[in-house]
Formats: C-alpha cells, structure tokens, sequence
C-alpha cells in the first residue's frame, strides 16, 4: 500500500491522536505519524491540541482540562502554565510528551464535571466556576491553605454554582477548608476589582428612572459639568 494510501487510513479513524496498534497501518510510511509518547501517535508534524491528546493519556477513564491551564483561558490569571492540568478519575501522575507536561488530578468521583465543550475525541476545558474549585480543593487537600493573588473574576462569575459544588464534598473537614479558601480568594478578588467609573456610567445611571442618583455620583457629574463650561 502507498503512503498516500495509509495515511487515507489513518484518516478514517476520525482522530488526530491514536495508539500504537492503530498506527501499525503506516509504521513504515516516513513522515505520516509522530510519537506523543510510548503507545501514543499523533498524526503528521502539526502540534496537537492538549484536549485531543489528554483523553488518550487517561483512557479508558474520563478527564477535562481545569485548573491553571483552564483559568488562564478563562483570563482569570495572567500567568501562562507551562503544563497542562487535567482532572480525572485516573490515578494521579505527570506525563511528559513530545509536546509538553501534562499534570493529571485525580478527584473524587462526585466532583467530576463542570466542564464544556468535550466531545467523543477531545476533553472538556472546565467553567470558570469549576476550574477554581478543582484548584483550591485539590490544594486544600494537600496544604490546608491555598493563595492566588493575582486572581481576576469574569463579570459572568457566578458564584451559586460555585457554592453548589462545595457542597458536593464528601469530607466535611474538606469541605470546611475549601470553602473558607474559596471564600477568602473571592473577597481579595472583588476588592481589588473595584471599577472605574467613567462618564458614560454616570450619565446612563442619571438618565435611569429606576435608580436613585447617589450624592458622589450627583457630585462627580456637577464636577464634570463645570470643566465643559471652562
């Protein structure tokens, strides 16, 4: 069979990542597939993304992308991991491939999920609300206190659905220590993403028939009054 005739093959499998035995088809096909890791093949030379790779590293059980790797996408950190951090129902490990570290979690089977956009070949990147539960969990767990002090939440942070989940936690001394991590994080966010009030806020909080203009605010657009008349 030609090389061009393999790598079809390869094609139909519908993956761009697969196992040993499924690359056999074009073992000796120079340049088709390219090794991630012992029993792990990517298909041609482009860099697979770590949601189609982590499923493979897991398998047969379930993982998502969450944690630092997953906050930096929702932008609530400024830091770039370097790895990838995973959570799933397999034994904890660290995986080193060809193309970067991948540091998967192991997490209680009642606290799996919260994740989106997995599919029957690629892993789910957690929600913001999850991604920050798996952290300070999984860190409570070890080091009793956990710090993050360049956290940033998203205006759509919903923290219900953050309390929703440690409520899920089996061991009420966990559960204690997450929540007062958690709630400790969320005050030291907020009070340091205390916004900016600009003239446009001020004029569509004064054009508002439904809200009572407070004195400050009443002060500020008499102030901005008088520089326009100067």
């Amino acid at each position: 069979m030609s090389s061009i005739g393999r790598y079809s093959r390869l094609q139909t499998l519908g993956r761009p990542v697969i196992t040993t035995g499924e690359a056999a088809i074009a073992w000796d096909a120079s340049g088709l597939i390219v090794k991630i890791i012992h029993g792990v093949w990517q298909i041609n030379h482009e860099t697979p993304d770590p949601a189609v790779v982590l499923p493979v590293l897991t398998n047969p059980y379930p993982s998502y992308i969450s944690g630092w790797t997953a906050l930096s996408r929702h932008g609530m950190i400024e830091q770039i991991p370097r790895g990838v951090f995973a959570v799933s129902l397999d034994r904890a490990k660290v995986v080193s491939t060809m193309f970067g570290r991948f540091e998967i979690h192991h997490i209680h089977p009642d606290l799996f999920g919260g994740f989106d956009g997995a599919t029957g070949i690629r892993a789910g990147v957690a929600t913001a609300e999850k991604a920050l539960f798996d952290i300070v969990y999984l860190f409570s767990t070890l080091n009793g206190t956990v710090t993050l002090p360049e956290l940033e939440l998203p205006h759509t942070f919903d923290r219900g659905v953050l309390r929703n989940w440690t409520d899920r936690v089996p061991s009420t001394r966990l559960r204690t220590l997450a929540t007062k991590n958690l709630d400790r994080l969320l005050e030291t966010a907020e009070s340091q993403a205390t916004p900016t009030r600009t003239r446009a806020d001020v004029a569509r909080i004064r054009r508002s028939p439904r809200v009572s203009m407070p004195q400050e605010m009443t002060a500020d657009i008499d102030l901005m009054r008088a520089r326009r008349s100067r």
